[in-house]
């Protein structure tokens, strides 16, 4: 029986875990709440700026058929006290609102047939797993965070890194495209940065993968720091990772590294670029990070840089329904 699932919110990533969420034969979404009107809602699911067209009809009962998942319930309900996705049968929600991202206030979809929560961002207080780095110590627990996008992106790149040549330290950088968090022209923010027109500007900023990778890998949390650059671009990130090794590291021993688990143990994780390829190249890529081959370096016997693009929307989405699969079969 295909995994039934209810998506709370309808941002963007919300919208892209929608695209993913149909296109897989096990998986069944059965509810959408949306405050967007329904002709906006479906007009925003079949055309993205983005992403392009995507097939969706809506029916005369006013539900939506959207690939593999026929007759999805369509909700308006603003108060999540009042939100009951079981008259869907829904099993999974994913909450994409960005508003209920603590394990109290996301546990309120608890309700009869719901019986997991999946937060697409970092929460308070709640367990946190990233696809391919820790998902397989998931045990049971009722509401998860699948972390952010760039915890997506660099946690396997570290763990592959850490594992090989056992990292001493690191720094991060997210070259990262801009969001609905920020301003289309300069108006208030409470990151005086962002406040600024996010299509005219490279904005420094905060990010919190570092907080992120101490809850999913606890032991390199200390040794890694990071921030960001939110740069005039739509979608595609790249994430910069300096790293300082314990063991001894060439060139061509950091590429065979990486290049070998996006064969084997991250692969669909974690892709390699091997065509002097650009951001517009990966829209839509489903990995969690793609490395620049040809962008490895080292220096000294110990030290490498390693570039990754990453997909910030549709890469982050698809790892949300990885873990969906992954729950319901644990």
């Amino acid at each position: 029986m295909p995994i039934r699932i209810a998506i709370n919110g309808t941002g963007r990533i919300g919208l892209c875990t929608i695209r993913v969420a149909s296109q897989r034969k096990d998986i069944e979404i059965v509810a959408i709440n949306s405050t967007a009107e329904l002709e906006t809602l479906l007009h925003l699911i079949r055309h993205d700026s983005v992403h392009g067209h995507f097939e969706a009809q809506l029916n005369a009962n006013r539900t939506l058929n959207i690939g593999h998942s026929k007759n999805i319930l369509v909700l308006s309900e603003r108060d999540i006290n009042k939100l009951d996705f079981s008259a869907a049968n829904a099993e999974i929600v994913i909450e994409c609102t960005g508003k209920f991202n603590s394990l109290e206030a996301s546990s309120t979809h608890l309700k009869n047939s719901v019986k997991k929560v999946i937060i697409s961002a970092p929460a308070q207080n709640t367990p946190t797993f990233v696809y391919g780095v820790n998902h397989t110590h998931y045990h049971n627990e009722s509401v998860i965070s699948n972390a952010s996008c760039t915890t997506n992106a660099s946690a396997p790149l570290l763990k592959i890194l850490d594992e090989a040549f056992k990292v001493e330290n690191a720094l991060l950088t997210t070259i990262h495209s801009y969001t609905n968090d920020q301003n289309l022209l300069d108006t208030k923010h409470k990151d005086i940065r962002r406040a600024r027109a996010a299509g005219l500007n490279l904005i420094p900023t905060s990010t919190g993968v570092s907080k992120a990778i101490s809850l999913v890998l606890p032991h390199l949390g200390p040794k890694i720091t990071g921030l960001a650059i939110r740069v005039p671009t739509p979608n595609v990130s790249l994430v910069d990772l300096s790293l300082n090794f314990k063991k001894s590291v060439s060139k061509a021993s950091v590429q065979h590294a990486l290049k070998d688990a996006s064969k084997h143990a991250f692969k669909g994780v974690v892709g390699i670029d091997e065509e002097r390829l650009v951001s517009s190249d990966f829209i839509s890529s489903p990995f969690s990070a793609i490395v620049i081959d040809d962008q490895i370096m080292t220096i000294g016997e110990k030290n490498a840089k390693v570039l990754a693009w990453y997909d910030n929307e549709m890469g982050y989405s698809e790892r949300l329904i990885d873990m969906a699969q992954y729950i319901a079969q644990n």
